[in-house]
């Protein structure tokens, strides 16, 4: 699994690529950092080449938007391929996050 972050002017760009598996979840809580230290500001997940993730990579989603609430920021998942949309159907997640 990769994480590429960039800076744009209002917060920060991630995208993210391979599979988020449970094996790459320890790596990608680590890779998040940049991410929950910028939590007040914008940041943007782009998964249009995440292959597969599993229930720890979304837990370490979910602590990023609770992150992002308390801290004022806004987050937005864009891209979802069909397989990872399934997922996010299937586990109540298109509910709460901004996804588009």
């Amino acid at each position: 699994m990769t994480l590429t972050i960039t800076e744009y002017d209002n917060g920060l760009k991630g995208t993210l690529s391979g599979r988020l598996d449970t094996a790459a979840s320890e790596q990608f809580a680590k890779d998040m950092q940049p991410f929950m230290e910028q939590a007040h500001r914008n940041i943007e997940l782009d998964l249009a080449q995440l292959e597969y993730i599993s229930s720890s990579g979304l837990r370490i989603l979910l602590t990023l938007l609770k992150q992002v609430h308390s801290k004022g920021g806004q987050l937005t998942i864009r891209n979802l391929s069909e397989g990872i949309r399934e997922v996010f159907t299937l586990t109540g997640f298109f509910r709460i996050f901004d996804i588009r």
